[in-house]
């Protein structure tokens, strides 16, 4: 039977992600688990559009606001959860392609359960598994659950 020490849910701040994070966090503490909240930022902007480019120094401050809104967004999201405070929880922010680095964070911290939304922001059908779910989902070595 499986009994996860160490738990990952991947966010995107939606509704979607608060269900995965709230059943995240009901497992880890009926296990004593302890709680990796993720979100990874796109991996880069677009320097040139058309004829528009940006320079290096505003690529970079964009990115910084970026990656500084989603600590604000994931600071947001964790105090919707007085459970958050009764479970080992870390958050973190990673910038790249979303499901490679939720696989990266699996092999890196030795992750033995994901959490993770079916859908996500984009919820294009709700019969469809998301792009990023699904990718986890057959790139991950441990076991995945899906909550919609």
């Amino acid at each position: 039977m499986l009994k996860p020490t160490k738990i990952l849910v991947p966010t995107d701040f939606s509704e979607f992600s608060d269900k995965a994070l709230r059943q995240a966090l009901d497992i880890a503490a009926h296990y004593q688990a302890k709680v990796f909240v993720l979100h990874v930022v796109h991996e880069h902007i677009t320097q040139c559009v058309f004829d528009y480019c940006l320079s290096t120094a505003e690529v970079e401050r964009a990115e910084a606001q970026l990656m500084g809104a989603a600590k604000q967004n994931l600071e947001k999201q964790l105090a919707k959860f007085p459970r958050a405070k009764e479970v080992e929880l870390t958050a973190d922010i990673r910038k790249g392609i979303p499901a490679e680095e939720i696989l990266k964070e699996e092999e890196e911290k030795g992750i033995d359960l994901i959490v993770i939304a079916s859908l996500g922001q984009t919820g294009l059908s709700k019969y469809l598994v998301g792009s990023i779910a699904r990718n986890v989902l057959k790139g991950a070595k441990c076991p995945v659950l899906l909550t919609k």
